[in-house]
């Protein structure tokens, strides 16, 4: 048993779960699944939203330890339900560490929407967000470009690794701009059903979901990383799109 190439394989699964959208504790319930299905019984994992840290001692008494930072944190739940089956057949099938290995690095490499498609969805779901809290076929229309150059600007600032934070300011200012704009000059009938259409594309649903899956757990650590973190893009949507609507009142007297 090469106990130093387990502990590799089930980091490396984490770290892919990590990385796209995972709960904490489904980080550790992975790393430890495999561990346990090659029969490491004494693993430990601490797994954080930006690292996880796990250790082993094997039956001479040899520990191993493994750090593996997490730089960037995105959204893919087809990678998530991949590793995880992965994951929960390695007993099952004795699927042979090489298997687990190629894998993994064939499961990591799998592409992500193309843009095209990102914006086409992101152009609907911004639409229907507006048709949803009482927007007019107007108002959807104007949503539905708005989402589109959100999204476009995101991919744009994103090639240049631009803060998340400042992303968010940007498209703030997008969707509350744009929808001035075009209320004024009559391609839209309410601010407020297309402002909030708009930046629904932004809010951190799955971040606040996942601090509230943490805290409940156990796991206060990331609970409340995540809670920050996802309260922090709330003040950069709110900040960009206050900024806007200030200037404008300042300007011109009101809506």
């Amino acid at each position: 048993m090469d106990m130093n190439r387990i502990m590799h394989i089930a980091a490396t699964a984490g770290k892919i779960v990590l990385e796209n959208g995972g709960e904490t504790y489904r980080v550790e319930e992975t790393i430890n699944r495999i561990c346990h299905a090659y029969n490491i019984d004494n693993s430990e994992s601490f797994v954080t939203p930006t690292g996880i840290m796990m250790s082993a001692t094997s039956e001479f008494g040899q520990t191993i330890s493994i750090v593996k930072r997490i730089n960037v944190r995105t959204t893919n739940l087809e990678k998530i339900s991949r590793v995880n089956d992965l994951s929960r057949n390695i007993r099952i099938k004795g699927y042979t560490l090489e298997y687990v290995e190629n894998q993994l690095s064939k499961i990591d490499e799998v592409k992500r929407y193309s843009n095209k498609t990102n914006i086409l969805f992101s152009c609907i779901g911004a639409g229907f967000f507006t048709l949803m809290f009482g927007g007019s076929l107007k108002d959807f229309i104007v949503s539905f470009m708005i989402g589109g150059i959100i999204t476009c600007s995101t991919i744009l600032l994103n090639k240049f690794e631009t803060n998340s934070f400042f992303i968010n300011i940007v498209g703030g200012v997008l969707a509350a701009l744009l929808a001035l704009l075009s209320v004024k000059f009559g391609f839209g009938s309410s601010v407020d059903k297309i402002v909030i259409g708009s930046i629904m594309l932004l809010v951190p649903g799955l971040a606040i979901t996942n601090a509230i899956r943490d805290t409940i757990s156990g796991d206060l650590v990331a609970g409340i990383s995540r809670g920050i973190e996802a309260f922090l893009v709330a003040v950069a949507i709110a900040v960009g799109t206050g900024i806007v609507f200030k200037i404008w009142f300042l300007a011109n007297g009101g809506l």
